[in-house]
């Protein structure tokens, strides 16, 4: 009788000892989840219509961005009869097409302008709290990347695809200043003057 009862006591400390691991194991991977957690949100939606022999086919285009806030973010497009699908269609494209955006802390590191078809987008830094200061597609892609300070311009088409796919140009053509030093052989203060 006195050997069970100091082995039960030994039983309840490892069963202690063990859901204490567990449970920092549980908030670990909820730590990961929420850093790499992607927020999606809608650009635009159209409808669109096919005609055919019979009438005319309508179906609903959605294009979507995806990002974590954080320096990734991607867009893509999708097309279905209904609205939903058409959503869930971009967003899972949008996550296939993710990029990584070098961040110079709230804001980009140089002066970019990106090109896509009609749509021409001009994208500076800014000093910190100056804001998003873009619009339509422009502002969502830039929310979603975690960029908060930047002064942007769209010039051209205002055709949201186009405005869009020009900003995604613009931000996969961003170089690291780490990257740039190396490159010249030059100090990293110097770069840009």
């Amino acid at each position: 009788m006195k050997t069970e009862e100091p082995k039960k006591a030994e039983e309840k400390v490892e069963d202690k000892s063990e859901k204490k691991e567990e449970k920092a194991k549980e908030e670990a991977v909820e730590e990961e989840k929420e850093r790499f957690e992607l927020k999606d949100q809608v650009i635009s939606i159209r409808r669109v219509t096919k005609v055919v022999k019979g009438g005319k086919n309508l179906s609903f285009s959605a294009l979507a961005a995806v990002g974590n806030g954080n320096g990734i973010v991607g867009i893509g497009k999708g097309k279905a009869r209904e609205v939903p699908m058409a959503i869930g269609k971009a967003v899972e494209d949008a996550k296939k097409k993710m990029i990584e955006v070098p961040l110079a802390e709230t804001t980009i590191p140089h002066f970019i302008r990106g090109v896509a078809g009609g749509g021409v987008v001009i994208l500076r830094p800014a000093s910190k709290g100056t804001g998003v200061i873009a619009g339509g597609a422009v502002r969502v892609i830039m929310e979603l990347a975690g960029i908060k300070d930047i002064l942007t311009k769209s010039v051209r088409s205002n055709n949201p695809v186009s405005v869009a796919n020009a900003t995604m140009d613009a931000l996969r053509r961003l170089k690291d200043p780490d990257t740039i030093s190396k490159m010249r052989g030059k100090a990293k203060d110097r770069i840009w003057q």
